[in-house]
């Protein structure tokens, strides 16, 4: 498809097919959709991992094999970019946003393999912020492959000018079990083989560009470091994590990797959100600072870990969508976690208006074509840390404070100032 362009930003949709593993005869279908600065120079990308309810559709592989005959593929009929559509949030640092889409997502007789605790969808999304980052927003990689430079496929030009990133920084980043997805990819390359090797999740892939006599790229091991997504930041919004014998092993191995990561790393909770609370296997937090939890294992007590938790008055799972889903609010039934008939957010309500804040408030902290510049002193004294610890940092949302008055929870750095908490609205 040509990309739709408004004023200064294309959207396009790109199809591929990936093998988790040069060696592994593991494949899976991907869909992605990609908003990118008109000028094609943008600073930084942020990956998006979308929830489990989001796109289900029981009739994906009759689809499938009608597409087959009319030209036509039913991934390019979820549309994760309209549940999560912050958008405006990329404009002012030229940023690109990319979600990503697979056909195991799809499939509801099977609908573990999207669940939190399975590492290959993170290792999707990885694969996918490296191909926007090295072939740009083309089907056609092929034509810029060395392998292919004796015959007819070789233009590398058209690939060029498919390329839209200035910087190989990706921000990744989740909603429920996208936001434990988004663990796995904000690890990077090296771990994220390292891990998988572990679990037998082998993962050096290769590119294809359909499904018989497929044209493929190099092994990413063999891409040029600046050619694969190098991770700055991780953003979870209500992170689900679980485990599946055999089929979902958890994430805590990520988890643990992520807290020795020196970058901006965000959790955020919605205190009426069971989804995330209570379901998930570990909880995402607890204020039982005993219980094992997502944030514990990202943020150790006595570790040199840089996460930060912040937890949404009357947040709800589902109230960081800009558009309602309602496979999605079946989440947000009789949670528990508050009293009977509080009014917590909405999907296209106050706390969707407060993430896309909250993205161009994170972007913003980061120079053109650059990753996070300092140390853990800058980051929880950064502008965006500011914002957000707060009562108010954003219209009506308030956010709940924790036990010691601050809005915001994190690991005490020996020689790092505490950080004061501020009541009252943020400047919008």
């Amino acid at each position: 498809m040509k990309p739709i362009c408004i004023n200064n930003y294309c959207f396009d949709h790109i199809h591929l097919w990936i093998q988790y593993h040069y060696a592994v005869p593991q494949f899976v279908e991907l869909a992605v959709e990609v908003f990118y600065p008109r000028d094609q120079q943008a600073n930084g990308l942020v990956m998006f991992n979308h929830g489990f309810l989001i796109g289900t559709d029981l009739l994906y592989y009759p689809k499938k094999i009608i597409g087959s005959l009319l030209n036509d593929n039913p991934l390019f009929g979820v549309h994760p970019s309209y549940y999560y559509n912050y958008s405006s949030a990329l404009v002012e640092k030229n940023w690109a946003m990319a979600f990503v889409t697979a056909t195991h997502t799809q499939n509801q007789a099977i609908p573990w393999t999207d669940f939190g605790g399975n590492p290959r969808v993170g290792q999707e999304a990885y694969a996918a912020a490296s191909y926007l980052i090295k072939y740009g927003v083309t089907d056609e990689f092929y034509k810029a492959e060395k392998k292919y430079e004796r015959t007819a496929f070789y233009k590398p030009d058209e690939v060029e000018k498919s390329r839209f990133m200035r910087s190989n920084n990706v921000i990744f980043a989740g909603h429920s079990v996208g936001g434990a997805h988004a663990q796995v990819a904000a690890t990077g390359f090296d771990t994220i083989r390292k891990l998988g090797d572990k679990s037998w999740r082998f993962f050096d892939p290769v590119m294809y560009d359909r499904e018989f006599l497929p044209k493929y790229s190099e092994r990413m091991s063999d891409w040029a470091p600046e050619e694969r997504a190098d991770p700055v930041g991780l953003v979870q919004l209500s992170p689900v994590d679980q485990k599946v014998p055999l089929l979902g092993p958890g994430l805590a191995e990520y988890r643990t990797a992520m807290s020795k990561k020196p970058l901006p790393i965000l959790m955020m909770i919605g205190e009426c959100d069971s989804a995330c609370l209570k379901d998930s296997t570990p909880p995402a937090w607890s204020a039982d600072p005993k219980e094992t939890t997502e944030f514990s294992q990202l943020a150790p007590e006595g570790s040199e870990s840089w996460a930060v938790v912040a937890n949404v008055e009357k947040g709800s799972h589902c109230g960081y969508l800009t558009q309602d889903d309602e496979l999605c609010d079946m989440a947000d039934k009789d949670s528990g976690l508050c009293e009977k008939g509080t009014k917590t957010w909405k999907s296209g309500e106050e706390e969707s208006a407060f993430t896309t804040e909250l993205f161009k408030q994170f972007i913003g902290m980061y120079p053109d074509a650059k990753g996070f510049q300092g140390d853990f002193k800058k980051w929880i004294h950064s502008d965006f840390i500011k914002w957000l610890n707060r009562e108010n940092p954003y219209g009506k949302l308030k956010l709940k404070p924790f036990a010691d008055g601050k809005y915001i929870q994190y690991v005490s750095h020996g020689g790092c100032p505490p950080l004061e908490a501020r009541k009252g609205v943020a400047s919008q």
